[in-house]
């Protein structure tokens, strides 16, 4: 779209791809969040391609930062060697650039719910995981080449996935009142 626009209208665009965004009053329909949910009511979570998979989680903070700094520039409008506008447009990718396991970042929520009081110290995680096949659709391994991220806008996310999860157990604690 971005380039359609740029190349039809001569008009400056910038897309954006976010990449397994996560924090406090996250959508309830990501995994952090669903699993939190399932493991309080005492159910199961399914843990797909059996754990053989990994994200490139990015904190919430992180993508606000990114977009503020990209809002700062549009693309330059320029004209080619034939004299005819090149499209304006650019995409950033915004996260981590860091591909996290699944089982590790199951871990790590687990780790942090339990630090967060969310969860009782003894809670029996085994007994609620089920490792499954991959869901149709869905891919290995996703991460974010940030590289013209970087050298335009001397960004790169950079809050670990423990951190942030960390914020989401305290701030999932506070919101609940448990």
């Amino acid at each position: 779209m971005a380039h359609a626009y740029s190349k039809l209208y001569n008009i400056p665009s910038t897309g954006l791809r976010f990449f397994t965004v996560y924090g406090p009053a996250g959508r309830p329909d990501m995994a952090y969040f669903g699993f939190t949910n399932k493991l309080l009511n005492d159910q199961t979570i399914e843990i797909f391609n059996y754990g053989n998979c990994k994200r490139d989680f990015t904190y919430i903070d992180d993508i606000v930062e990114g977009v503020k700094r990209v809002m700062q520039k549009a693309p330059e409008r320029k004209n080619g060697e034939d004299g005819l506008p090149i499209p304006p447009y650019k995409v950033y990718n915004i996260g981590n650039n860091n591909p996290e396991n699944l089982l590790d970042f199951v871990t790590i929520l687990q780790e942090e719910l339990i630090r967060a009081k969310v969860l009782p110290e003894d809670y029996d995680f085994e007994s609620h995981k089920k490792l499954v096949p991959m869901q149709a659709g869905d891919v290995p391994i996703t991460y974010a080449d940030t590289t013209p991220l970087e050298k335009i806008f001397d960004f790169k996310p950079d809050t670990s996935l423990r951190e942030g999860i960390r914020k989401f157990a305290e701030w999932y604690k506070e919101f609940y009142k448990i």
